[in-house]
């Protein structure tokens, strides 16, 4: 089982240095070296993460549906810890298919940030926020956009130099 989580993780991290075909192919097979041992609680997640791949493939319809096996095995397991960032990666996605599609995008976001609120995580509303924000900014909804994002990211007292915190100041210094 570990070994399978192992290779899942190192599959998802090689897809985002940017050898996707060979990440998704390992998380592919650690998912289902994971079901084979009955290790199902983290599936949400380890799906979630082919999902990602997927996106950075450019693979989008099979990023969806992979989404949805995510979420229906966050309700199936009970474990619901990564369903925000479910949500958020639907509204990356779709976004990614165009403008057409924002409305569903910003559906996604706003669904994120609320799960995010009912679950008290501020680190998974933080991500939510940021892509709606973005979002916001394309549109021409600056102001929106950071009246939703500014309060957020106020919240935070340390972890300044992390990769999620550093992405919305960027953005706020942008909306400025």
């Amino acid at each position: 089982m570990w070994l399978a989580y192992g290779n899942i993780f190192v599959g998802w991290a090689a897809a985002r240095r940017g050898e996707v075909a060979a990440g998704i192919g390992r998380m592919r097979a650690g998912i289902a070296a994971a079901a084979a041992t009955g290790a199902r609680l983290f599936e949400p997640l380890f799906v979630g993460l082919l999902a990602e791949g997927l996106a950075l493939d450019g693979s989008a319809a099979e990023a969806l549906a992979q989404l949805d096996t995510a979420v229906a095995a966050a309700a199936r397991t009970g474990n619901a810890a990564t369903l925000a960032d479910l949500r958020r990666l639907r509204g990356i996605v779709l976004q990614s298919l165009g403008a057409a599609n924002d409305d569903g995008a910003e559906s996604a976001f706003t669904q994120a940030i609320a799960e995010a609120r009912r679950q008290g995580s501020r680190f998974y509303e933080l991500r939510a926020a940021t892509s709606l924000a973005r979002l916001w900014r394309d549109q021409g909804r600056g102001a929106e956009a950071r009246d939703l994002l500014a309060p957020i990211y106020g919240w935070f007292t340390e972890g300044f130099d992390t990769p999620d915190l550093i992405e919305a100041k960027a953005l706020l210094d942008e909306l400025v």
